[in-house]
């Protein structure tokens, strides 16, 4: 039987183009192998989740032990983290600010005026019947109930 299958067999896999393509798919591997294993070791350690130990799981198991690794890797990089952090503490201390600031420039401004002193950037309306300062998507006037 073996005989068999390798006379028929034989001339197709001794063939210089089937060794060829043969050979470039071992290459092919190689390289996709490489690539992965280098991919993960540095998303890994972008997240701070082990590079080390993904890149052998990949070396071990390839793309299952990649495939593995997407599912389990942290959702974050740690500088998306410190970022998000940052930006809460900003809006926080923004919050925790007692005055107003222009949106604009940050300067401080006061409750009731029409204009940034610094940029002149407008803030708000001014009522057309009371002449109070109004927020500009109001349409209405909430202290002498005038359409605006």
């Amino acid at each position: 039987m073996d005989s068999v299958v390798s006379e028929l067999l034989g001339p197709i896999l001794n063939n210089p183009v089937v060794k060829l393509s043969q050979r470039l798919c071992w290459l092919f591997f190689a390289v996709f192998t490489v690539a992965l294993v280098f991919w993960t070791w540095r998303d890994a350690n972008r997240r701070g989740a082990m590079p080390w130990f993904w890149a052998l799981v990949v070396v071990l198991f390839n793309v299952a032990g990649w495939a593995i690794y997407m599912v389990v890797r942290p959702p974050e990089s740690l500088e998306d983290a410190r970022e998000r952090e940052l930006e809460i503490r900003a809006r926080e201390a923004e919050l925790a600010r007692e005055d107003p600031v222009c949106p604009a420039c940050l300067k401080p401004v006061d409750n009731d005026f029409l204009i940034c002193p610094s940029c002149m950037k407008k803030l708000k309306k001014e009522c057309i019947s009371c002449g109070r300062p109004l927020k500009l998507d109001w349409s209405v006037c909430p202290y002498c109930k005038t359409k605006q």
